[in-house]
């Protein structure tokens, strides 16, 4: 698509969601709510994209900033012919471009609707065309009533419709296509006698169709693109729908999903086709989830990179990570921003990692904590080993070498360097750097008190 400019209106308080934050910023799958209208926009290829803000203008403005969008203030807000008003000075610039114009609370609309709507209002030649749907239950949203020829004559907002009008099922969805000239003089045209005391942009339509000018309309194949979100629960409904969409994407490309009722994969997420997703499993940021590996059940993860054939088990966190090839992760494992487990490296349950590196075949199978840490090649973390690696001021590394083995119960207090196959006995404190192949021991001398316990024992037996 070419020559194809859009005005999209987030200017709403959304009073209904019973939020302080803007409505267009509540989150859906992950993402800003009006997000979702961008991307689809963006796909279309529309110049510019306008976006006209007024509740927590400058919170919008900063969530969006260096996207290639436009800001527009209403101010105050007085409906959505106002709002239009606002950003005619941008899309009047362009006079020979379509306008798309949008409600921004439509995360399901698909950017497929979007090219068809703007493809058969060219087609038409019509002044401006509707997307519609049919719904059995209309609610509140407005109606578009058509004359005995079936033309579109008018939208009635159901605030201000009568009982056979709010009877009908054709809904308008808040996606229009307008020639800018005729909608700039219907623009001028509206005004604010209605049951909200506001200047309707669907009034647009009357004006342009009394004038004698062809208002089309395009029907939604997929009517639940047309549902706005005004309440936390229509947030939580769209939601669902976007990630059983996502699903069925992820499932017809090859991928595994063990249970897709009770599991979320985001819009930016790749998984390879022969993954496998568990029950219970959030995928979210940017992450990718290669050919061969399994996540889950019960994990969450953001912004890693899954290797081929690893394994991220059971209740595991992992954020900002890189799990390499036929690594294994968990169960019950933390793992936190810039850490990198290397290929076939084993981090087991109730192991936390900070900003540290598993080399190839290394392991720290349970009850350890390692930051600032860099482990290497095939070296053994033992049970309950943790790395004091912040002295309150300032954070040190710690670095065990190639196949080293540390004992369980160690401290190792950073900074501090253990060699290349050097032994730590269990329970040690180590302060100092241990050499290559050396044994480290670092604990008091154990003193054996025989027949101790049983005269302790006896004297108390004896009061």
């Amino acid at each position: 698509m070419t020559r194809v400019q859009a005005v999209v209106l987030a200017a709403g308080k959304g009073t209904r969601t019973r939020s302080a934050r803007a409505k267009v910023l509540l989150p859906v799958l992950g993402l800003p709510l009006v997000e979702h209208v961008l991307r689809a926009l963006r796909a279309v290829g529309t110049d510019p994209t306008v976006v006209v803000v007024g509740h927590q203008a400058g919170e919008v403005e900063a969530a969006f900033a260096g996207r290639g969008c436009v800001f527009v203030r209403q101010e105050p807000p007085r409906g959505t012919g106002d709002a239009v008003r606002a950003a005619e000075p941008r899309f009047a610039a362009h006079p020979a471009r379509t306008l798309l114009v949008l409600n921004g609370d439509l995360p399901l609309l698909r950017p497929e609707s979007l090219e068809r709507l703007a493809g058969e209002h060219r087609r038409s030649g019509a002044a401006a065309t509707l997307l519609t749907a049919v719904l059995p239950d209309a609610a509140a949203y407005g109606r578009i009533v058509r004359d005995r020829e079936g033309r579109v004559r008018r939208i009635v907002e159901a605030k201000d419709a009568s009982a056979d009008e709010r009877a009908l099922r054709e809904i308008n969805a808040g996606v229009y296509a307008f020639e800018v000239p005729p909608l700039r003089e219907a623009l001028a045209r509206l005004d604010a006698g209605n049951a909200q005391s506001e200047y309707y942009l669907t009034d647009v339509v009357a004006h342009l169709a009394s004038a004698g000018q062809a208002v089309e309309a395009v029907s939604l194949e997929d009517p639940a693109e047309a549902r706005g979100v005004n309440t936390m629960a229509e947030l939580a409904e769209a939601t669902r729908r976007l990630a059983d969409r996502r699903l069925e994407q992820l499932m017809s490309a090859g991928v595994l999903v063990d249970d897709p009722a009770c599991t979320t994969v985001g819009l930016d997420v790749t998984v390879e086709p022969d993954a496998r997703i568990r029950p219970f499993t959030l995928l979210e940021g940017r992450t990718t989830v290669r050919a061969g590996a399994s996540v889950g059940p019960f994990a969450r993860v953001v912004d890693c990179d899954i290797g081929e054939g690893a394994q991220v088990l059971d209740h595991c966190l992992l954020r900002e990570s890189v799990v390499e090839a036929e690594a294994i992760v968990g169960p019950f494992a933390h793992v936190r921003p810039e850490s990198r487990i290397g290929p076939g490296a084993r981090v087991g349950n109730f192991v936390e990692l900070k900003k540290t590196r598993l080399d190839a075949g290394a392991k720290a199978p349970h009850l350890s904590y390692l930051g600032d840490a860099t482990v290497g090649a095939r070296a053994n973390v033992g049970a309950g080993t943790i790395t004091c690696n912040y002295d309150g001021v300032h954070k040190h590394p710690t670095r065990i070498g190639a196949g080293a083995f540390v004992g369980s119960d160690t401290t190792l207090v950073a900074p501090i360097t253990v060699g290349d196959g050097a032994y730590i006995g269990a329970g040690s404190t180590i302060t100092e750097d241990v050499p290559p192949d050396a044994l480290a021991l670092g604990r008091a001398r154990q003193v054996v008190k025989p027949g101790w316990a049983a005269r302790r024992r006896g004297g108390r037996e004896g009061r």
